[in-house]
């Protein structure tokens, strides 16, 4: 049977659209939206938007097998060129390209390296069953990318923001993030809903099977993501109603950088898996496990670290924007290559 993108997620992009002129909209119409979002504060934190952030990270985390993790490493080439894209190559790259195009700006700037350093949990597996990848070891990925995210995420946002900018000279940009809020926004953002998700598996599957539990549960809890995804943009959007004019141009200066991001990830580790001999169906899910990103952690730190209406929670909204329509054309790319290469 042949997988295809269900109806929301076909449309995420349209969505995203939509939620934003709704956001703008409202902002702009009702510019008491601000003082309401104050008033529902505990000091810098939103609580409606907290709790919606959280459950936008569960249904991804709760779909995760950890079970599965022993088999990971009964391959260790495809493992290692696997954790070498994703957390070295791939972080490498989008901070490459975030100096280049966005130095002058550099909230967007640190927008964008938020982004490359939060590697793809969530919609990967999407991308991989459409690209006839291999679906076990798409979920292996998935689960350790998991892990590695919640131990991770905080240095690399350390090194990357307040580390390699000095040594590389940027450092009159004033590109500095307290890492110890970093790490309070990982511990809640991702640490709650990672826990959440591996004890609703763990007691779920026990109280009803596994059948039940990822034919019945996961199918039931995933549209809570594009759900709180979209409530999240208005919300953010309609405090942005006096920069209407702006936001057009913004969203082209942050998404030339992110095509690039995802068209050249894809090539990399599409043709690195291949002079490495790896099967198509595992190099499809290296290949869309090492492109994609986790928007969703992104958008929560920056949110938590900078503020619901900073720049850097704006980039981080325009991942998904791109990701999208790009991910479906390299979906296209990757069928034929298996047929240019694989055949």
């Amino acid at each position: 049977m042949q997988t295809k993108l269900k109806f929301p997620d076909n449309f995420l992009t349209l969505w995203i659209f939509l939620a934003m002129f709704l956001g703008v909209s409202l902002g702009y119409f009702f510019p008491g939206i601000a003082e309401m979002a104050d008033r529902m504060s505990a000091g810098t934190t939103n609580i409606p938007l907290a709790i919606g952030l959280i459950v936008m990270m569960y249904p991804p985390l709760a779909k995760v097998d950890y079970t599965l993790l022993p088999k990971i490493f009964q391959d260790k080439k495809a493992i290692g060129i696997s954790l070498i894209l994703n957390w070295i190559i791939g972080p490498v790259l989008m901070f490459i390209l975030a100096v280049v195009f966005l130095r002058n700006e550099p909230d967007y700037m640190i927008g964008l390296i938020l982004i490359g350093l939060a590697r793809c949990i969530a919609m990967v597996l999407v991308w991989n069953d459409l690209a006839k990848g291999n679906r076990e070891y798409g979920a292996l990925l998935v689960a350790l990318n998991s892990i590695f995210q919640v131990l991770s995420y905080s240095f690399m946002v350390w090194l990357f923001i307040n580390v390699l900018p000095e040594k590389l000279g940027l450092a009159h940009f004033d590109v500095t993030v307290s890492v110890k809020d970093v790490t309070k926004s990982v511990l809640i953002y991702l640490g709650i809903p990672f826990l959440a998700g591996f004890l609703s598996r763990y007691f779920l599957i026990r109280l009803k099977g596994t059948e039940w539990y990822n034919r019945k549960f996961i199918p039931a809890v995933s549209p809570l993501t594009l759900y709180a995804l979209l409530l999240t943009i208005v919300l953010m959007f309609s405090l942005k109603g006096d920069t209407i004019v702006k936001l057009p141009l913004d969203v082209v200066k942050v998404a030339i950088p992110l095509i690039i991001y995802f068209m050249l990830m894809f090539f990399v580790s599409f043709f690195i898996n291949k002079s490495l001999n790896i099967p198509y169906d595992k190099n499809a899910s290296v290949s869309f496990t090492a492109t994609g990103n986790n928007f969703e952690l992104a958008i929560a730190v920056s949110i938590a670290v900078f503020g619901i209406s900073s720049q850097q929670a704006f980039v981080g909204v325009i991942g998904p924007l791109v990701e999208v329509p790009v991910l479906i054309l390299l979906v296209k790319i990757s069928l034929w290559l298996k047929k240019r290469y694989y055949s």
